[in-house]
């Protein structure tokens, strides 16, 4: 039976607020350059206080890849929580624009604000991300409807969601659904301080539940507690069916069974690193949805990644579809 939706995301719905700020800048605020980082309300205030000619874009890591999947042709919907004010209106507004099902209306009431991540970018590209969760850390299994889940052929989860504990019942939950209806469930491990917060919980969703894993090399090395990148793919792909290594610079690796596959990437200096994992992360399960080959799906996920990082924000803006269809992809 074919079912209503591509692929379902569940995700911190999170407005990213963007400025470009200098390395001193990051210094003189006491941000820490090129990692993400949670913060309380009253930090969260200051530095969007202090953000110059400031912009904002719908984001959260899956909700970037949903809107780059819509953006492909694939139908999406998105699990997540905004709160029913201006920056939670504005959220749900442009996800539909970009074509993905917002399943869960703003929520009334309550007292916390919709999730924001302010990111600075720096001059090399980097950007440094400091987000506070808001309403989005409320996210729990009662927001997982059993009809969207298990309307997914393909479910991507996103590691931030462990951070909280109704979080990771709601991923727990929305996992199950979309594999006892006979979906592929994933997961993007996301950042390798959230690795090393969720070590063995990581660990399990790796060698026992999922059926694609992706990480880049500092994650998936942290999973493993171990500098040697190869032992660390060696390990995961044992157990999990499909392994799939980014690491930024060098060729992307894939492992299915006994396939290996490494796709070469071309060195650039970023304007803006913002959501260069989430657009791999869209063009791979362009392909992963379509059931090609393991290469053609690495490589649509390189370019999708080319492309993000030549501007400013997280979504793609060119049509990828169309260089795809340029190199005999699509």
């Amino acid at each position: 039976m074919d079912k209503k939706y591509k692929v379902v995301g569940i995700g911190n719905a999170i407005v990213d607020v963007l400025a470009q700020e200098d390395d001193s800048f990051l210094e003189h605020m006491g941000i820490e350059k090129g990692i993400m980082q949670l913060v309380e309300r009253d930090r969260a205030e200051v530095l969007y206080g202090a953000m110059d000619n400031r912009k904002q874009a719908p984001g959260g890591s899956v909700a970037n890849t949903l809107a780059g999947l819509g953006r492909l042709g694939f139908s999406t919907a998105f699990i997540g929580r905004v709160h029913d004010d201006a920056l939670g209106r504005f959220y749900a507004d442009a996800m539909a624009e970009d074509g993905t099902d917002f399943v869960n209306a703003p929520v009334p009431g309550g007292e916390l604000p919709t999730s924001r991540s302010m990111i600075f970018v720096s001059p090399d590209g980097e950007r440094s991300m400091n987000t506070y969760l808001g309403i989005s850390a409320e996210l729990g299994p009662d927001d997982v409807s059993e009809d969207v889940a298990a309307q997914a052929e393909i479910l991507f989860l996103e590691g931030y969601l462990y951070d909280k504990p109704k979080g990771k019942d709601a991923f727990e939950r929305a996992a199950k659904v979309c594999q006892d209806a006979g979906g592929k469930a994933g997961i993007a491990l996301s950042d390798p301080f959230c690795v090393d917060r969720h070590r063995d919980g990581f660990k399990y969703l790796v060698e026992d539940r999922m059926d694609y894993v992706i990480g880049n090399a500092d994650e998936w090395m942290s999973l493993y507690q171990t500098d040697d990148l190869n032992a660390a793919l060696d390990r995961a792909a044992k157990s999990c069916p499909l392994v799939v290594c980014t690491h930024s610079g060098e060729p992307v690796r894939l492992i299915a069974g006994d396939t290996r596959v490494e796709i070469p990437v071309t060195r650039v200096v970023p304007v803006d690193a913002t959501g260069a994992g989430d657009q791999f992360a869209a063009g791979f399960l362009f392909g992963y949805g379509q059931r090609l080959d393991l290469a053609v799906c690495g490589e649509m996920g390189v370019i999708a990644a080319a492309e993000v990082i030549s501007h400013v924000g997280p979504r793609p803006q060119t049509n990828i579809l169309a260089s795809y269809r340029a190199r005999g992809l699509a």
